[in-house]
C-alpha cells in the first residue's frame, strides 16, 4: 500500500503504514506557521472489501482541535464524486475507516479545489461571462492572482467585490466562486441582467494560491494570515492583500463579500461590521436586510448560530470585512460555510460540499441584485 501527498494541495506525513487496518499519519504544519488542520492524500494498493483504517495522530494539537467533534472525513475514488466517511475523535487523534470498493482513494479535509480547476474557472469566466482581467497580482512564489471584472454597462455606478480563499485550506470558498461565475455565464437571467445594469462585479477567486497549492490551512508561504493583514499589508510578506487593496482604492467599493469556511460551526452564517468605528444605522439596516433576504428565499443559511457580535468600537479592523467596511463605509460581510455540514439541512453522505457552496454563491447574487439600489 502506498500513501502520497506530493501533489496540488496535498498534505500528510506517514508515521506507520505497516498495518492497513491502523495506518498512522500526521498533518504537516503551514510553512513558517504553527497552524495545521488541512489534510489531503492518496492511498494506492488497497484491497477492495477489506477494512482499512487511518488515524491522524496529531489532530489533538491542530489549530482548531475542538472542531473535530462531529466532523467526518471527505473521500473520493475519482476526485470528482466526494462522500463522507464516518470519523471519530479522541485523545489519540482523528480516526476513520472503510471497506473500499476500489484499489485507490483520496482523503481530504474538504472537497479540494485544484489549481487546474482554478485555471479552467478563469477561462470560463473570460469566455462565457464577458469578464475581463483588469489586473494581475502575484503571490510570493509568483503565482498569478487575476482580478476579474464583469461589466455590461459603462454607466454602472456600483462596485461589488467578492474575494475568496484568503485562508487556503478553505476550499469551499472557490467552489462558491465557481457558482457565482456559473450563474453569470447563463443568458436570460433577469436578476443578473438587472444587477449588471447597475453594478460592476470585481472577483478574486483565490487570494492565496501558494498556500492552497502547498496544502496550508491558514497562511501564505511567509506564514502570514492574510485575513489579519488588512491594516499592515506590504508587497513583501502579504503581496496578495496589498494588490487587492491597491485595486480597491482605484475603483471604490460599494459592497464587499469575503468568502470563508469555518472549522467548528456546522452552519452557514455571516459576520458583519457591527463593531467598527463609524458603524451606522444605515449599515445595520443593510446587514439585516441582506441576511433576511437569504433566509426568505430559502437559501442554505441561518442567523441563529455564528460568531459572537463585536461590541461597538471593538472590531478587529485587521480583518478584511471590517477593514473594507470601515475604509469605504459600505456593506461588508464575511460569509462562512462549514467544513462539517449545514445542520439546518443535513446531508450525511456529502455533508457540506462543493456543489452546495456553488449554490450558495448563486443565491447570494439574487440578494445583491435585489439590494443594489440601496447600497448608497
Amino acid at each position: 500500500m502506498k500513501i502520497s501527498s506530493d501533489f496540488d494541495s496535498g498534505n500528510i506525513e506517514v508515521i506507520d503504514a505497516s498495518n492497513p487496518q491502523q495506518v498512522l499519519l500526521a498533518m504537516r504544519p503551514d510553512l513558517k506557521s504553527h497552524h495545521f488542520q488541512w489534510f489531503h492524500f492518496k492511498v494506492e494498493g488497497m484491497t477492495p472489501g477489506q477494512r482499512h483504517g487511518f488515524s491522524l495522530t496529531n489532530a489533538g494539537q491542530s489549530a482548531y482541535s475542538h472542531a473535530w467533534t462531529g466532523y467526518n472525513a471527505a473521500a473520493s475514488y475519482d476526485q470528482v464524486n466526494w462522500f463522507r466517511v464516518p470519523s471519530s475523535f479522541d485523545d489519540k487523534g482523528l480516526h476513520f475507516a472503510l471497506e473500499p470498493t476500489h484499489d485507490q482513494i483520496w482523503f481530504a479535509y474538504f472537497e479540494p479545489y485544484s489549481r487546474a480547476r482554478h485555471d479552467w474557472l478563469i477561462s470560463e469566466a473570460l469566455d462565457k461571462t464577458g469578464a475581463e482581467v483588469v489586473a494581475v497580482g502575484k503571490s510570493i512564489e509568483g503565482r498569478e492572482i487575476p482580478l476579474l471584472r464583469v461589466s455590461r454597462n459603462p454607466n454602472a455606478q456600483r462596485k461589488v467585490w467578492i474575494i475568496a480563499q484568503q485562508h487556503p485550506g478553505e476550499h469551499m470558498a472557490e467552489w462558491y466562486m465557481e457558482g457565482v461565475i456559473e450563474r453569470l455565464s447563463k443568458e436570460g437571467d433577469a436578476e443578473i441582467d438587472a444587477l449588471l445594469a447597475k453594478a460592476d462585479l470585481y472577483l478574486v477567486p483565490n487570494m492565496n494560491p501558494d498556500g492552497a497549492f502547498r496544502g496550508h490551512l491558514r497562511t501564505n508561504v511567509a506564514g502570514k494570515d492574510l485575513n489579519r493583514a488588512w491594516q499592515s499589508a506590504d508587497d513583501t510578506e502579504t503581496p496578495e492583500v496589498f494588490f487587492v487593496q491597491q485595486q480597491m482604492r482605484k475603483v471604490g467599493v460599494d459592497l464587499f463579500l469575503d468568502i470563508h469556511g469555518d472549522e467548528e460551526i456546522p452552519h452557514v452564517f455571516t459576520a458583519g461590521c457591527e463593531g467598527n468605528p463609524g458603524y451606522t444605522p444605515r449599515l445595520e439596516a443593510l446587514e439585516n436586510e441582506f441576511r433576511q433576504r437569504l433566509v426568505d428565499m430559502g437559501a442554505e443559511f441561518q442567523t441563529k448560530f455564528g460568531y459572537p457580535r463585536d461590541e461597538p468600537g471593538k472590531a478587529n479592523t485587521t480583518l478584511a470585512c471590517n477593514a473594507v467596511g470601515m475604509a469605504f463605509d459600505c456593506l461588508s460581510f464575511t460569509i462562512e460555510m462549514p467544513f462539517k455540514d449545514h445542520d439546518d439541512n443535513p446531508h450525511p453522505r456529502t455533508a457540506w460540499n462543493g456543489e452546495r457552496s456553488k449554490r450558495l454563491g448563486k443565491d447570494v447574487l439574487s440578494v445583491i441584485a435585489a439590494m443594489v439600489d440601496k447600497l448608497r
